[in-house]
């Protein structure tokens, strides 16, 4: 359909709407002969009467009264495409602000993300977990990525499954000599911890109220990488989740036993934003992500228990 035509539908349907072409003119920000030449472009081009003239009033035809349904559902679709290329620009184009306590659930997602849809910049500010729930109900940020489950109703969060917690020593530490380590191993040990508002500390410290075992706090870092360095030097040892812990020669890592420690990563956003396209595009990549995992834990099931005898 050509662009001439559209505007010649266009000036028809709004003299129809206003009632005349000074009116229809007014409507659409064009001058009353514009109108009227369009109008008159198409009953010519087309052998056809649109409006009866009568005095100063225009009575639309009972051709013109057909065809303004259909113009009007090609303007309707015309709107649908136009609402869905904007919905693909925005989709590839554009910022997406994140927040999370980390980067170590994060950065894997942010692969996917950024692998398909290259020209959207990505931000991320790092806080603990009080902060990304805040900046998510605050709109400062369109997504968050944090280690426990949200019950607020206002949140839409998605499970991103479970890691278990790992405590970790300076590799001359008598602990690292065992070669099973449980908590009441930790009774009376010096340990330094993330900030009280941290999930991985919270959980740790449930599980050891649970066992009965008690531990000695020396040291509170704002930061995971602090904690460790801090651990490497010697003044005690430090939990954190398995995915967050990075090899160092100068640690051991000690998975602790008989204890079922874990922290339940989620990723979440407002659940009235759900559908802004940015926002679904990154829960697609969540969802593509729990699917290769489940699928890999089956391959690995499956292997197992082909091969049960197998070292």
């Amino acid at each position: 359909m050509t662009t001439s035509l559209i505007a010649e539908l266009r000036a028809f349907d709004a003299t129809i709407q206003a009632g005349s072409m000074s009116g229809a003119a007014r409507l659409l920000g064009l001058r009353q002969s514009t109108i009227s030449a369009h109008i008159g472009s198409l009953e010519t081009r087309y052998g056809v009467e649109l409006f009866h003239r009568r005095a100063r009033r225009l009575e639309v035809t009972e051709f013109g009264r057909a065809l303004v349904e259909t113009s009007r559902r090609i303007f309707a679709a015309e709107g649908d495409a136009r609402a869905l290329l904007m919905r693909a620009r925005n989709r590839y184009t554009g910022r997406l602000r994140l927040s999370a306590v980390g980067p170590y659930n994060l950065v894997p997602l942010l692969g996917r993300f950024r692998a398909r849809w290259p020209h959207v910049t990505v931000s991320v500010a790092v806080g603990d977990s009080r902060d990304v729930v805040e900046r998510v109900l605050d709109h400062q940020a369109d997504l968050g990525v944090l280690v426990h489950a949200v019950d607020d109703p206002r949140i839409h969060a998605v499970a991103l499954g479970r890691q278990q917690l790992v405590v970790f020593a300076p590799r001359d530490h008598a602990l690292t000599k065992r070669a099973c380590v449980r908590l009441a191993d930790l009774e009376g040990q010096e340990f330094v911890m993330r900030e009280e508002c941290s999930t991985t500390r919270e959980v740790f410290e449930a599980g050891l109220r649970q066992a009965g075992v008690k531990v000695r706090i020396g040291l509170e870092m704002g930061s995971r990488e602090s904690v460790r360095e801090a651990v490497a030097q010697g003044l005690g040892l430090g939990v954190v989740a398995s995915n967050a812990y990075v090899p160092d020669e100068r640690l051991a890592a000690l998975p602790i036993e008989g204890a079922a420690l874990h922290t339940h990563p989620h990723a979440i956003c407002l659940r009235e934003r759900q559908a802004v396209p940015l926002v679904a595009s990154f829960l697609d990549v969540v969802a593509e992500a729990l699917a290769a995992k489940a699928a890999a834990a089956r391959m690995l099931q499956g292997k197992s228990t082909s091969h049960p005898h197998a070292p």
